[in-house]
């Protein structure tokens, strides 16, 4: 992007109002500064529009499903509403069955549960531990780490072919790494894995806070994601995608509003008849304010316009890779190569400091956070950082198990809620410790750096 596009970029689209925007943190060196969020990764803040729609919904909660009263039924219509808010802002194909869950890691642990008997699963090491780890009942092909996107394909293309074709297989992919930031090629995956015979799901936590996710134009047959990391911090995920394989499948959960008819039986059992629909995997109360939060959410990023926010994040993006590839001690973390295109998730090392030491710093000198470890995605890291262990430094290297070494990187993240002070303030924040060195003492706690006691 020019710097004229840029430039373009950040007056078009200011930051959308997030709670936490005003906070206030102290520093171990004295006095306070406004808190830079930089961790949009783990969980983004909550868009004020979603904190006031949540508000003002709060006093005619009511139990969804069954209920007579008025703002029970009120509750079931938000709730359903959501539903169809949700399946329109991914684009679903009219025959879809959208299921509320409580996080992706719980979406993609329903599906393991729906795969039909003896299906073959194909996923890249590089995904996280929350699409990397549901399949163990099923028979798991676990594919090396692309250097390319080009590559990846051609990886999935060769794994497919050498498949059992008469059974069912499942393909797992990230749209955008949680540790790179980069964009994984999800239609040309997609493609191949239609090709020959396999469906796909698609892990969209980090991609849809960022990107719009057309169900039909990526042509995947299921998606799932987080509120939590969609400005919805409200315990909410969302399953979306083809209805059969989740019909066919034993309730994820047993209990009430899965069932539709219940009945003894002569021999003293009891005879259960399961609803076909999405409350077929909803079983217990539902989360009906996770889910308008979730639908609130996708309302304000359409409403803001997908091309606006990414042409100003992209701005934001640019500043920080800038800003880090002028201190020579950092080394960005990279699959794809320099060029790949990515959403705001930047994880990086630094020569001469453990991560976890220069965390803690980022956090107590500058009100900075940012995240620091293996992010939930241990395989990654490890081929990414691979031969090049970090320096013990100061404190707070992770345990390691013998012969093994201590390995783990930094992570900055940003989105939509992001001003361009955060971001410069990290910029600035990183050149110094690395110039000057920390200003306060640490040790190790829990196996954590945290500031020393003075």
């Amino acid at each position: 992007m020019s710097v004229s596009t840029a430039a373009s970029a950040q007056s078009v689209c200011a930051p959308l109002p997030v709670l936490g925007r005003d906070v206030t943190v102290p520093l171990v060196t004295g006095g306070e500064v406004t808190y830079a969020a930089l961790d949009y990764a783990a969980s983004a803040p909550a868009l004020q529009r979603v904190w006031d729609d949540v508000a003002a919904y709060a006093p005619y909660y009511g139990s969804v499903h069954r209920g007579a009263g008025y703002l029970s039924q009120l509750s079931t219509d938000l709730f359903e509403n959501a539903r169809r808010t949700v399946a329109e802002f991914l684009d679903c194909r009219p025959d879809d069955q959208l299921v509320f869950t409580r996080s992706t890691t719980d979406s993609l642990n329903l599906l393991a549960r729906a795969l039909p008997a003896d299906c073959q699963v194909f996923v890249f090491e590089t995904e996280h531990h929350a699409s990397l780890l549901p399949w163990q009942d099923a028979r798991v092909t676990y594919l090396d780490a692309p250097r390319t996107p080009r590559q990846a394909v051609a990886t999935l293309e060769r794994a497919l072919a050498d498949r059992d074709p008469h059974g069912p297989a499942l393909v797992c992919v990230t749209g955008a790494s949680n540790v790179t930031g980069e964009l994984w090629p999800v239609r040309e995956l997609a493609a191949a894995a239609h090709a020959h015979g396999a469906r796909i799901v698609l892990d969209a936590a980090q991609l849809a806070p960022h990107h719009p996710v057309s169900v039909r134009d990526l042509d995947v047959d299921w998606v799932a994601f987080s509120g939590h990391k969609l400005y919805a911090p409200f315990g909410s995920g969302v399953l979306a995608g083809r209805a059969d394989w989740l019909r066919a499948a034993e309730p994820y959960l047993a209990g009430g509003g899965a069932s539709r008819r219940v009945t003894r039986r002569e021999d003293g059992g009891v005879a259960v008849e399961w609803h076909e629909s999405a409350a077929r995997h909803e079983a217990g109360s539902p989360n009906v304010i996770g889910a308008y939060s979730i639908a609130s959410a996708c309302k304000a990023l359409t409403e803001a316009g997908f091309d606006t926010l990414v042409a100003r994040e992209r701005h934001l993006i640019e500043k920080v890779r800038a800003g880090l590839a002028e201190v020579p001690e950092v080394r960005i973390l990279s699959l794809f190569g320099d060029d790949a295109p990515r959403v705001g998730v930047i994880s990086f090392v630094v020569d001469g400091w453990n991560s976890s030491h220069f965390a803690a710093a980022l956090s107590a000198e500058y009100g900075i956070g940012v995240r620091d470890g293996l992010f939930c995605a241990h395989p990654l890291v490890r081929t990414l950082l691979g031969s090049a262990p970090q320096t013990q430094g100061e404190c707070g290297a992770p345990e390691a198990a013998p012969g093994e070494k201590s390995l783990n990187a930094i992570r900055v993240s940003f989105g939509a809620g992001t001003p361009d002070e955060h971001v410069e303030r990290f910029v600035t924040a990183v050149r110094e410790l690395v110039t000057d060195g920390a200003k306060w003492s640490y040790r190790t706690e829990d196996g954590r750096c945290v500031p020393a006691v003075s």
